[in-house]
């Protein structure tokens, strides 16, 4: 599962790329430089210009989760090739509903999405693929756990995939067509990067964490400021970051629009590497470790070698609750009261969630236990509902084994199955469909509307685990536990210390069955069925052959205004179940975008027949008449 073949073959070559790149360029590389000039698709003898010309990539591997691997693979089943060319994964994460509880949602899915699973187990298994199964864990805490390695490339089809930046590799998400490219054997194309280094000086403490660095920056680029741009964090403060902190910063670069986020190799990667049973990766990366972090000069004048340099000095910073409705909103704790009464916001906390691909590590859970077990020891009790998605089988085996989940049960919490559920608009809530206004706290990455729970009123809030537990222990968004004090079962006046966690279990991590399913090692005669009427999956026919004429005079179907998301092109909850059916998916096209003429949602006008209409059936409008 490590592929120990695969990255040795990665780091033999690496150093003398990165040399022929650095005498090519004639001066010192970002990481970031080091590694795509180390993955380029042929040799080179241009240097390339950020931010304008095209270039061709070789990524290491590909990783797909169970929404979007559907139409992936159907492609790649088009391509005619008997596996992989490149080691690929595919996770089953994102179907699986969060609403009773880890049994009997996991039961659920098992029986709803049993079609679904069984394609993807079979098909994985012809094409060389490693299926990780429903409960296994969410893709990209796995990624992190067994794949990521210090210098490598990835692409994911999922927008967070580049958490594992946090181990020191490019991981981009893309749409499913790119991974079916390199999973062929082509090239990847992309434009050149511009680089942003944001310099990380001081060091976390108190009641802020690693999530607080993202926040913070989401706040000052916005969702769009990252565009076409690697970020690379530096400095002694990106140093004294634990390796699964680094992946929180990078996975929620995404919301900036950044191509993806990294941070050079350090020690805190190298025990990541230990703890989860990669002490051959570590050694291998310490023999290059130098050409795994940038050039010292590159650090020593930044500003001369990015294209934007940004400081922040984490001792001074504060814990951050963005939202409501867009992750760009920040505001640090000690404006929030201030700024909710400004903008009339709900402040009675209804529910906090934790965990998700974003914050589901050891130190996350061990930071918000703490959290519980003073509230349970200071006889304080929840006023609001609490959740927990383990990121994986194996955080979820240490949280049972450790005795976190009895500390979490004496708060009331539930835990839900190793899955995204809430994170991706899977929380079949209890009262959702009346659209009261309400606020939610949680430790995800995203917070458009609807989101969470389908209810277009409910004010998400994102924010650290550890402040996603206190807040809903207080059940008020205005709270900050840096200085007020709550008021517990006996009238008593308390104060929460500070959140105590660990950046790693004492022993490395324990060796557990995983839930993944290994290839075998030949695959052609595995047959693949699709039921011709199946509502959730279809087999995909080649496009005609083009007959040479450009296609002029075409109507607008619609002119977007404002963000326009991957939530808001494709809408994920209950949408996700067509994700293996182009035609039936094809009814989800746009209807979340706002149309800059009306300002309305899925309302555009039909051009054939002048009359307001949903896109979808607008679009098919047009389709049908050629």
């Amino acid at each position: 599962m490590f592929n120990y073949e695969l990255i040795k073959t990665v780091y033999n070559s690496l150093p003398g790329r990165v040399e022929k790149a650095r005498q090519l360029l004639g001066r010192p590389l970002t990481l970031a430089e080091k590694i795509l000039y180390s993955h380029l698709f042929d040799e080179t003898s241009v240097a390339y210009q950020r931010g304008k010309d095209y270039v061709n990539f070789a990524p290491d591997r590909v990783a797909m989760q169970d929404a979007t691997a559907q139409m992936a693979l159907l492609q790649f089943m088009m391509s005619g090739k008997s596996r992989t060319a490149v080691p690929a994964s595919v996770h089953a994460d994102h179907l699986i509903e969060a609403k009773s509880g880890d049994i009997e949602d996991m039961n659920n899915a098992l029986i709803v999405n049993k079609e679904v699973y069984d394609f993807l187990s079979t098909i994985s298994n012809k094409y060389g693929i490693d299926f990780w199964k429903p409960g296994a864990g969410i893709i990209h805490q796995v990624i992190l756990e067994n794949y990521a390695f210090p210098g490598g490339m990835m692409l994911g089809t999922d927008s967070h995939t580049p958490n594992a930046g946090g181990l020191g590799m490019a991981a981009i998400g893309v749409g499913g067509a790119d991974a079916v490219d390199v999973m062929s054997g082509m090239a990847w194309e992309l434009k050149f990067p511009k680089f942003i280094g944001v310099k990380l000086t001081g060091k976390l403490g108190g009641w802020t964490a690693p999530k607080d660095v993202i926040l913070k920056l989401a706040g000052m680029l916005t969702v769009k400021g990252g565009t076409g741009c690697i970020i690379e964090y530096f400095g002694q403060g990106a140093k004294s970051i634990s390796c699964t902190g680094k992946a929180t910063i990078c996975n929620m670069g995404a919301e900036l629009g950044a191509t993806c986020s990294v941070f050079g190799y350090d020690e805190p990667m190298e025990r990541y590497l230990r703890a989860t049973g990669r002490n051959e990766i570590a050694d291998m990366a310490n023999e290059i470790k130098n050409e795994l972090t940038a050039d010292t000069e590159i650090y020593s004048d930044a500003g001369k070698y990015f294209d934007q340099l940004i400081e922040i000095n984490l001792s001074e910073l504060e814990p951050y609750i963005n939202g409501p409705f867009t992750p760009d909103r920040a505001t640090p704790v000690s404006k929030m009261k201030e700024e909710a009464k400004k903008n009339n916001w709900p402040v009675r906390v209804e529910a906090g969630l934790i965990g998700s691909c974003t914050n589901s590590s050891y130190e996350d859970i061990t930071r918000s236990a703490s959290v519980v077990k003073q509230a349970i020891e200071k006889n304080l009790a929840a006023k609001g509902e609490f959740m927990i998605n383990p990121g994986s089988r194996q955080i979820r085996h240490l949280m049972e084994n450790e005795g976190y989940t009895e500390i979490f049960s004496k708060i009331g919490s539930k835990i839900f199955a190793n899955a995204c559920g809430p994170c991706i608009g899977q929380w079949v809530r209890e009262g959702a469909e009346k659209n009261l206004i309400n606020t939610v706290v949680h430790s995800f990455n995203r917070n458009f509307s609807k989101r969470v729970d389908g209810n277009p009123n409910t004010h998400a809030f994102v924010t650290s685990a550890e402040m996603a537990t206190v807040l809903t222990i207080a059940g008020d968004l205005t709270f900050n536990p840096v200085t007020d004090y709550l008021v517990n079962k006996n009238g008593e006046k308390v104060m929460l210390e500070p959140p105590k966690g660990f950046e790693l279990p004492v022993k490395p991590f324990d060796k557990i069955e995983l839930g993944c399913q290994a290839p075998v090692s030949d695959g052609s005669k595995i047959e693949l069925n699709i039921a011709p009427d199946s509502e959730r999956l279809q087999l995909l026919t080649p496009f005609d052959e083009w007959a040479g004429n450009d296609l002029t005079g075409l109507h607008l179907l619609i002119k977007v205004k404002g963000k326009c998301t991957t939530d808001h092109i494709s809408m994920a909850g209950p949408w996700l179940k067509y994700r293996g059916h182009l035609d039936n998916i094809s009814n989800n096209l746009l209807i979340g975008a706002v149309n800059s003429f009306s300002d309305k949602t899925n309302a555009v006008l039909n051009q054939l027949s002048g009359k307001i209409d949903e896109v979808p059936k607008v679009a098919r409008a047009y389709k049908a008449k050629k």
